[in-house]
């Protein structure tokens, strides 16, 4: 053989055997997935979180016969299902020892491998819904999951019990009590929605499940075990594909609907005889029913001949009539929030979804059956125009945080007993009912933990026809060693400004710009003009203020560059005969606002305020000519979380030479004020000021010393 033929011939062999190495490697990739997927696990066998993907070949478990059919009595080698503990409360039967034992506050939540149990002839106890699938799914890919049962603080059996009405029961409890970690049902959580069986109904669960903790739709005041079992909402999949109604509730049509069909006897007269009543209007209530064919009950309900689509007549209802019918818990109340509508609960002992946490007098309005003749005018008395407008974004809220879908309604099951379990990291009541503040632009900047001196800031001020006051605050502005440049905002179109040989004559730039319209909000314009990153705000009649006054200013604000830094100090106050903010303008040592007829802030929050102001807050401030300074602080508190910084205790910022047209001499000013602050909170949702009882002073600004010794000697008193 030749050299030629012998290199040609391993050649050959070598990609004989590599072709056979790769055919190895896939066969043995293949079967490796095959037996993933045969036994429905996905990283060992203790873990369910591919197990949703391969529910056809789940590993099966035959649930054996009990014999006689009761508790207590078992064949041999049987688990014995565990008796329901009705006294069951957090402190004697919930093992708070096993949460927290790697060492963090953190719930932690196991999920038994998913498997299929079957009875002794192989066929399923009882199939997996959706909605349980989307419980264990919801777990599985949470915070809360943990893949080792030793480190588990609450166990969630693969079992769905989500429906009594299609469970086997007797199997149920057989197969619980068949669980490795069951232990009498210690630190277990199982969820059902629709307890009770025809024709009574019971509010729990009815099957043997021993200390297991249920949440658990429709629990009733005599069944529920409070602080230890879970109420949730009975939730309706059917209507998923419905958008949310976010239809406002003072243009909907009717005051009042009722949609539930099979209503007790006795309820639909007393609803009929309101139809009746001479002081019903028609759009005060809709009082609908069962529809005959072709039309069904899932998505129509009818009043007489006249037949309206279901849920969508709930889009134009202000208040949706919830009350009792086979179960205690119904899917009306679902529906009612989903279409932005605000339940009226008529179910006496009803436990409202997730009560423990949730404030649903804020969201709905309860009432005792037997107060249900005189529903209508219940509502017309109690419920004002503005509450209802505050009830409908409740109610929205509460849906869209909670209740809108199962993976909501099993988080905030988890969040309850978290907050149970580890109190110290519970959040308040008050953020559970408390909707988030409308979307705030995120702040970009980095700012130094000081600004540098060497820019110095830029005077903004904003006037309209008082010449002799502004040239007296420029020829004030040009003395500060800070001072970078002047712009002048122009605010009168009817006007043109003076011209250049008549303004001051001055060592640094100064700029003029003439708006399009009169608005205050052009004081806050981030105009291309300013290029410094500090901003002093000032009005033309300010004409009071000293140099070093403003100079000190400005090296406080260099250390507080994200804070609004002024002097004419303002604070807001809850009243409580009107139940409502006060705007307060008396001398004390609170402090929420200061007034940007005079302050330093940085030249961001101009950017903010002009693009990004939530709500119709900018159009209100044009609209009534005021408020613009109370708008910035608002801004910028809601969004740093910080108070603003008062400088200097002086005390008088009245213009001696201003005429009385003065926007500040109106009587109604104060009045005014308060309702831009009234107004605010509910656009921002919430009230942001900080009020604090602090004053940056200068250095031996009270001692006394000689002047020469103080760096700021011309300072403001009392």
């Amino acid at each position: 053989m030749t050299t030629l033929e012998y290199m040609c011939s391993g050649r050959k062999y070598r990609n004989l055997y590599i072709s056979f190495f790769i055919v190895v490697v896939v066969v043995v990739a293949l079967l490796g997935c095959l037996q993933l997927a045969g036994l429905g696990v996905g990283g060992g066998a203790d873990d369910a979180r591919l197990s949703l993907l391969a529910a056809g070949s789940w590993e099966e478990v035959v649930v054996g016969s009990t014999g006689g059919g009761g508790i207590g009595v078992v064949s041999e080698g049987i688990p014995e299902p565990t008796a329901t503990r009705d006294d069951c409360h957090y402190y004697n039967c919930f093992n708070v020892y096993r949460c927290g034992r790697s060492g963090n506050q953190h719930l932690s939540v196991y999920v038994y491998p998913l498997k299929r149990y079957v009875d002794e002839e192989r066929v399923e106890i009882k199939p997996m819904s959706r909605e349980f699938y989307e419980i264990l799914d919801t777990i599985l890919n949470s915070e809360y999951y943990t893949r080792d049962p030793q480190d588990a603080c609450i166990f969630v059996p693969p079992i769905d019990t989500l429906n009594e009405s299609n469970l086997r029961k007797d199997k149920i409890a057989q197969a619980l009590a068949t669980l490795p970690y069951w232990g009498q049902g210690e630190n277990h959580l199982l969820f059902n929605l629709l307890p009770g069986t025809a024709p009574l109904f019971d509010t729990e669960l009815g099957v043997a499940r021993g200390k297991a903790v249920v949440a658990g739709g429709g629990y009733s005041t005599l069944t529920y075990r409070r602080g230890y079992d879970i109420s949730l909402p009975v939730y309706n999949p059917a209507h998923q594909d419905q958008p949310i109604g976010r239809k406002p509730a003072s243009s909907r049509q009717w005051l009042l609907v009722s949609s539930q069909v099979n209503l007790h006897r006795d309820h639909m007269e007393d609803l009929e005889a309101q139809l009746l009543d001479s002081t019903t209007q028609p759009s005060d209530f809709l009082l609908l029913g069962r529809c005959h064919q072709p039309h069904t009950n899932l998505t129509h309900r009818c009043s007489g001949t006249q037949v309206h689509h279901y849920p969508g007549v709930l889009w134009d209802a202000k208040f949706c009539l919830v009350m009792r019918g086979g179960r205690l818990g119904q899917t009306a109340l679902y529906d009612a929030m989903r279409a932005g509508c605000i339940p009226v609960v008529a179910v006496d002992q009803y436990i409202m979804p997730f009560s423990e946490v949730i404030d649903w007098r804020e969201a709905s309005v309860r009432i005792y059956e037997e107060d249900l003749p005189t529903v209508l005018e219940i509502l017309k008395r109690d419920v004002s125009p503005e509450r209802l407008a505050a009830m409908q974004q409740q109610v929205l809220f509460l849906y869209e945080e909670y209740l809108s879908n199962m993976r909501q309604i099993t988080l905030t099951t988890l969040r309850i007993i978290a907050d149970r379990i580890f109190p110290a990291h519970a959040r308040p009541l008050a953020h559970w009912n408390t909707p988030p503040l409308p979307a705030a632009p995120h702040n970009p900047l980095f700012l130094p933990l000081t600004a540098p001196a060497s820019e110095g800031f830029t005077a903004v001020i904003l006037t309209y026809d008082r010449l002799e006051s502004l040239f007296q605050v420029i020829q004030t502005m040009v003395q500060v060693p800070s001072l970078a440049k002047v712009l002048v905002v122009w605010n009168n179109q009817k006007k043109a400004p003076p011209q250049a040989s008549m303004w001051p004559k001055i060592s640094v730039p100064l700029k003029v710009v003439q708006t399009r319209e009169n608005k205050l909000s052009n004081r806050f314009y981030p105009y291309e003009e300013i290029e410094t990153e500090c901003i002093l705000a000032i009005d033309d009649d300010i004409n009071m203020m000293t140099a070093d006054e403003l100079e000190f200013g400005y090296q406080v604000w260099r250390e507080f560059p994200d804070r609004i830094v002024g002097f004419p100090p303002r604070n807001v106050v809850w009243n409580n005969d009107t139940q409502s903010w006060k705007y307060d303008s008396e001398w004390t040592n609170e402090v929420s606002m200061v007034l940007t007829g005079v302050a330093f802030y940085h030249k961001y929050w101009s950017y903010v305020y002009t693009t990004q102001l939530p709500g119709d807050v900018k159009q209100w401030v044009d609209d009534n000519m005021n408020c613009e300074d109370i708008a910035m602080n608002f801004l910028v508190a809601n969004l740093t979380g910080k108070a603003p910084i008062k400088v200097t205790p002086r005390k008088k910022f009245k213009c001696g030479e201003c005429t009385s047209g003065d926007l500040s001499a109106n009587e109604a000013h104060l009045v005014e004020r308060s309702q831009c602050v009234g107004h605010f909170t509910r656009v921002f949702g919430t009230m942001p000021l900080k009020t604090v009882e602090f004053r940056a002073d200068p250095v031996l600004f009270m001692d006394n010393f000689p002047d020469k010794l103080k760096l700021y000697d011309n300072m403001g008193s009392l």
